[in-house]
Parts: C-alpha cells; sequence; structure tokens
C-alpha cells in the first residue's frame, strides 16, 4: 500500500501548523480568505508565513509564541504554509511591499498597513528570544 505524495506531506507538517494553530494563529488556506482578512480586518493583526526549515521549527515559531505573552498583543492572529498553500502565501506576500519573498517570516498590521517585518535572514541569526524581544518591542509601540 502507498501513500499519495499530498497525504504524507500534509501528515508531515500538520505538528509544525499546530505550533501556531494551537497557539491561536488561524490558518489561511485560499487566496480568497487572505483577500477578505487583510482587506477587512481592522486593529493589529500578526501574519506568519510558516515553513518546514529548521529556522522556522527553532526560531520563528517559537520566538512568536514567545512574544505572545506580553500584555499587548495583536487582537488577530493568522498563519500560511509556505511550500503548502502556494496561492495564498503569493496573496499573503502581496500585502507585504518592499520585501522581497521571505519564509519564514512574520508580519505585523495596524488596520491594514505593514508596521513591522522579520524576514528569514532575521530569524536564521537570533535565536528564538530575540524574536519574541523584537516582536514585543513592536507589538508595544502599536497594539495600544
Amino acid at each position: 500500500m502507498s501513500m499519495s505524495f499530498d497525504a504524507y506531506m500534509k501528515d508531515m507538517i500538520r505538528p509544525m501548523r499546530e505550533d501556531l494553530t494551537r497557539n491561536g494563529f488561524t490558518e489561511l488556506l485560499t487566496p480568497e480568505q487572505v483577500t477578505e482578512v487583510m482587506d477587512n480586518t481592522k486593529g493589529t493583526m500578526l501574519v506568519v508565513i510558516n515553513s518546514v526549515c529548521g529556522c522556522a521549527a527553532g526560531l520563528c515559531r517559537p520566538g512568536t509564541v514567545r512574544s505572545l505573552e506580553n500584555e499587548l498583543k495583536p487582537e488577530h492572529l493568522y498563519t500560511v504554509f509556505a511550500g503548502q498553500e502556494k496561492e495564498a502565501t503569493a496573496k499573503v506576500r502581496e500585502y507585504i511591499t518592499n520585501y522581497p519573498p521571505s519564509s519564514p517570516s512574520i508580519a505585523l498590521f495596524k488596520d491594514g498597513e505593514l508596521v513591522h517585518f522579520i524576514q528569514r535572514h532575521q530569524i536564521e541569526d537570533r535565536s528564538a528570544e530575540m524574536i519574541a524581544d523584537s516582536l514585543v518591542g513592536a507589538y508595544n509601540e502599536f497594539c495600544k
């Protein structure tokens, strides 16, 4: 009995998705969902472009989750999974202007405007604690 590639990948990345979804993030799976959220969400919104890489597992996701322990934090939490929901990820990247595509990455929006962005190269060179601190600084500035 063989397993399809798609089924294998879904099983393999489930724990990587759950690192965020069990901590309050809603997955955006289609470009239409992304457009609805990005065009109609007021207030502060954190969007994590998730990935299967080691820096996502050891730095990005743990740092992001740790940042949510702060008193001030985004009102809305979303995630897309690069390499899995390719069209949804591409649609999110349309809202992240002036930066090249990057995964993993973390974007903070306020009333639809990008106000803080952490790119992959900033994740690879930092600890989870440093990523959390960067996000907390942005939350303290923009999530009032």
